[in-house]
């Protein structure tokens, strides 16, 4: 194609709108420091917004409650009063959520904060998403993204549109807007990147289904083949960032102020762990130079004046960890670590503490240190153990993740996890319980007796024999009558910010301290 002059970079919905999104504010940082006009354009937040603020009558109390008290109800958004009390917090989101399952129903689409379910369509199949794109009027956005991208078509006239889709809760409606663009600007050349597409794209024998509708389809960041498509380098030039937020508005974010979303890294670093989608894609691991990640992300924090940073890598390494000690950025933060030794000395923590850090996400996984070894955590219980009992007396808030239903677990070792959780209560503030799917096309999968999982071309999990008989569900059996029935693990699963997860739970942590 000839000079690319102009690109616009959209993040389609639905994802959860308390930040800005990272992948399309890092990518306009690359084009305009090798001089191509760039505009950024959060159709999640937006689309969100438009949806909540269109008049609705409900049918019952609740709905016409949450209707009446919508704007009241955004508002209390912005005050960290509402994360003070955790009754006061859920009853803000839940109705807020209602008005916009309200806004869903016509359209035949179960819509949440935090995804996006078609009842007619399944986005791991290539063929409903072309009709999501031939049928684009019948998106519940529609009107809304009709109205904005021309408007921004006319206005910026680009030479590009970049779909950055990360999560399958964003496809449907990625695919309904290409579909839109391509229909009534059919010049302008449409690509697509993000997480999920780099999934897809890694599926063996993958062939862009989607030729006619979407041209280019880019795996892992995205800086470099966006460039090589405008007929540019990837040349280090001189910028203060590596992130342009600039064009974002934060006030609009479901947030008590700034989020800042950062990264000391793409990647995982360990990258061992059985069944890992980083392992299987061969991302590598692409930590950001040391004094340049310090120098943009205090820059960072000096032009937005964030509440909170969220750290987005898969996990802060232990070498970043100790530079923050280091080199503190002066605003409460949190991010993904893995378990290590690091993190059960005092002295470390008390470090992390006085850096800002306000909460930990930690990947425990199971109670069984059988379990463990076989998956190949690289982690020991008695590690895990000592880390949270440091990180509670030193006052930073866990959220830890369990993982049932792995090849190597039973239901014996299911209730070691459980009593592991027990005994632990009282250093975890928030648990997140997973079922695992099986990677459709790791090494590891080649072993178990696997049968399709979801009807669907782009499916990335299969389903399998467990060879222990701990099928899925007998698993969900287990954790609804048995697991969260315990007294101390259900008293902390109240504590999860409904939809919102992780990304809220340490705004609720810094008004309990």
């Amino acid at each position: 194609m000839g000079a690319v002059k102009s690109i616009l970079l959209i993040n389609p919905p639905v994802a959860k709108p308390g930040e800005a999104p990272a992948g399309i504010a890092k990518l306009a940082r690359a084009l305009k420091n090798s001089g191509i006009s760039c505009t950024v354009f959060d159709a999640n937040i937006e689309g969100l917004l438009y949806l909540l603020k269109k008049p609705y009558k409900g049918n019952d109390t609740w709905s016409r409650r949450a209707v009446k008290n919508l704007t009241v109800n955004l508002d209390a958004f912005k005050s960290l009063k509402t994360f003070s009390n955790m009754d006061r917090y859920k009853r803000v989101v839940i109705d807020i959520n209602r008005v916009l399952s309200l806004a869903g129903r016509s359209a035949e689409v179960m819509l949440s904060l935090s995804n996006y379910g078609d009842t007619k369509r399944s986005p791991i199949r290539s063929r409903d998403l072309l009709e999501a794109a031939e049928n684009h009027e019948t998106n519940p956005f529609y009107l809304f993204f009709k109205h904005r991208l021309e408007e921004l078509l006319m206005k910026i006239r680009p030479d590009i549109i970049g779909l950055s889709v990360n999560f399958m809760s964003q496809a449907i409606c990625a695919f309904a807007m290409a579909g839109f663009i391509k229909k009534h600007f059919p010049k302008i050349k449409i690509v697509a990147g993000g997480g999920l597409i780099t999934s897809w794209i890694n599926i063996p024998g993958f062939s862009n289904p989607f030729k006619g509708l979407v041209d280019n389809l880019f795996s892992g960041p995205g800086e470099q083949a966006l460039l090589a498509l405008c007929g540019k380098e990837c040349h280090e030039k001189p910028s203060l960032s590596d992130f342009d937020y600039s064009e974002f508005k934060f006030s609009r974010y479901l947030s008590p102020g700034v989020i800042l979303p950062h990264i000391t890294a793409m990647g995982c670093y360990w990258q061992k762990c059985a069944f890992c989608p980083e392992k299987s894609e061969k991302s590598g691991y692409h930590p950001v130079e040391l004094k340049k990640f310090s120098d943009d992300l205090l820059y960072q924090v000096k032009e937005s004046n964030p509440r909170l940073i969220h750290f987005l890598d898969n996990a802060i390494s232990p070498r970043f960890l100790k530079h923050l000690i280091e080199n503190p950025p002066g605003t409460p933060w949190y991010g993904f670590v893995r378990i290590t030794k690091h993190l059960a000395d005092p002295d470390f923590i008390r470090g992390l503490k006085a850096s800002g850090c306000i909460m930990l996400k930690l990947g425990v996984e199971s109670g069984d240190q059988n379990v463990l070894d076989h998956l190949n955590k690289g982690t020991n219980l008695e590690t895990t153990s000592t880390v949270l009992k440091t990180l509670k007396k030193e006052g930073i808030a866990t959220y830890i993740y369990l993982l049932f239903g792995t090849p190597p677990e039973d239901l014996n070792a299911a209730r070691k996890t459980l009593t592991f959780t027990r005994r632990h209560a009282g250093a975890i503030n928030f648990l997140n319980l997973a079922i695992f799917n099986l990677p459709a096309y790791s090494e590891e999968a080649k072993k178990l007796d696997t049968l399709s999982f979801y009807d669907g071309d782009l499916s990335l999990y299969r389903e399998f024999k467990h060879p222990l008989g701990w099928d899925r569900n007998i698993v969900r059996h287990f954790l609804s009558k048995e697991f969260t029935k315990d007294v101390s693990i259900k008293k902390i699963m109240t504590n999860d910010p409904p939809y919102f997860t992780s990304n809220h739970a340490p705004l609720l942590v810094m008004n309990q301290q």
